[in-house]
């Protein structure tokens, strides 16, 4: 058996394989806040667990000023840009990250008192914090590099190694300090400057060239612009918890943190479709051939939103296994942010649109739009209804952000593609709203396990029984409109 799987695995091509081990790579990144997040819920009060929340928020929305968001998709196109000198490029905006770097250090030295009460945190939780913007970017840089040569194998060992080595580090620093939230903090920055340091060395030696006016300005100049779009992305994602905090407490932000956590680890399964998609999506827009893209969104957004719903299903017993008692309350706001998540997914098949046609305002607006409406609500509703609002106010804001890129495309179609119908409006109402009734009625038998889990198995019965209408209804969904 292991010798026919490594037959049909050697006789893939490099692609595909390296598309596999990026997705694993993903996976150990992302599934290890998974691993971790039993240990530390276990480790640290709810009141700690929410300053830790607190502190990855900040650091979400600090990275973005710090570094610029250069390894993002400036550093991708322009290491095929300028291919021919794609060593002294990667070195360079390794130097320029760098040196954003040490310029916000020197900032936050200067008026250390006022950034520390600002944020809420300690002078050691804010050097570490830089630490590990520094670091993450660092890897992430040689990351893409590898990405783009289709070059896996010391990606994965990096990967396996940081990720085991994190909850190591962090138990052991945790255990031996008395403020155990910068104990843990540490404990990660250290494994990931072990981790990440040989990457940077690597791109630093092969390129040898701290500095060049040519690419400095260009990553510059591309990415300045940019930051209002990553800004309003980040605060859309990372403002509840911060708001929680501030206006209920930390324990509450906590126990947010931790539903927020495992809701989106459902992502792992929509960036892996998302890869697959995106390229097909592309190439059916260059080829005036959009009305193919439904047979393929369809399904895919069906998949994703039965991932989604069977964790709402199973979010009691998931939070029991994960977290002591005193996150159980965790289980009311998993449900409202997988159905974020399931949006989440679903806009991006009308986003690509706007990413082709480069018609970026409706981007920027889009996510600027979401990210004041989403402080907006929370502003207005967590102090009225606490901090289970903000599960609520994230599903509205993300149903108003996927419904905008939605107008966008029809806008893009009219002016591009002699106003064809992509997707049939209908069609996907009835997806979403199925998806969100059977959400809204396992959260209504959260209660009663045997009537909820009854209703799992009657499910899945009538699926099987009916399995032959299913998978004609599903054909007509997928048969080419006249």
């Amino acid at each position: 058996m292991f010798r026919i799987l490594k037959q049909k695995y050697t006789a893939l091509p490099l692609s595909l394989r390296a598309t596999l081990w990026f997705f694993i790579c993903a996976f150990l990144q992302k599934g290890a806040t998974a691993i971790i997040t039993p240990l530390l819920s276990r480790l640290l009060s709810t009141s700690e667990y929410g300053q830790y929340t607190v502190f990855n928020s900040w650091m979400d929305i600090a990275a973005i000023f710090v570094t610029c968001k250069l390894s993002a998709g400036v550093y991708t196109q322009g290491l095929v840009k300028f291919e021919k000198d794609r060593k002294v490029f990667s070195s360079s905006l390794q130097g320029l990250s760098l040196t954003l770097v040490l310029l916000w250090t020197g900032v936050y030295l200067l008026f250390q008192n006022f950034w520390n009460q600002l944020l809420s945190l300690s002078t050691a939780q804010m050097i570490a914090m830089i630490g590990m913007i520094w670091a993450t970017n660092a890897f992430t840089f040689w990351m893409e590099e590898k990405r783009v040569d289709l070059r896996y194998r010391s990606l994965v060992l990096i990967t396996l190694l940081v990720s085991v080595a994190k909850p190591v580090f962090g138990v052991m620093a945790l255990a031996v300090s008395e403020d155990r939230v910068t104990g843990w903090i540490y404990g990660l920055l250290i494994a990931e400057l072990i981790g990440y340091i040989g990457p940077f060395l690597s791109q630093m030696k092969r390129g040898r060239r701290f500095f060049s006016a040519q690419f400095w300005k260009y990553a510059l100049w591309f990415n300045i612009p940019l930051i209002p779009h990553y800004l309003s992305q980040t605060v859309l994602n990372s403002s509840d918890r911060i708001m929680i905090e501030r206006l209920v407490g930390t324990s509450e932000a906590g126990i947010y943190g931790l539903a927020y956590t495992l809701a989106h680890l459902m992502t792992l399964f929509s960036t892996a479709l998302n890869q697959t998609i995106g390229p097909f999506l592309y190439r059916k827009i260059k080829d005036r051939k959009v009305e193919e893209i439904s047979r393929v969104a369809y399904p895919a957004l069906i998949a994703i939103a039965a991932v989604n719903l069977l964790l709402i299903a199973t979010a009691p017993e998931v939070i029991a296994i994960v977290a002591p008692a005193s996150y159980q309350d965790a289980m009311w706001v998993i449900p409202p942010v997988a159905m974020s998540v399931f949006l989440l997914f679903a806009y991006t098949f009308f986003a690509n649109f706007e990413f082709y046609f480069e018609k970026t305002k409706y981007i920027a607006a889009a996510t600027m739009g979401g990210a004041v409406l989403n402080i907006v609500l929370n502003a207005a509703f967590i102090p009225v209804f606490g901090y289970i609002a903000a599960g609520y106010t994230t599903l509205v804001c993300y149903f108003v952000y996927t419904a905008f890129h939605y107008c966008s495309m029809r806008i893009i179609c009219r002016e591009h593609l002699d106003n064809v119908r992509v997707y049939n409006t209908r069609i996907l109402l009835i997806i979403t709203f199925v998806f969100f009734a059977g959400a809204f009625v396992c959260m209504a038998t959260y209660r009663f396990w045997i009537l909820r889990y009854g209703m799992i198995l009657a499910g899945f019965i009538l699926c099987l029984i009916k399995r032959k209408e299913i998978f004609r209804i599903i054909q007509l969904l997928l048969r080419p409109r006249k």
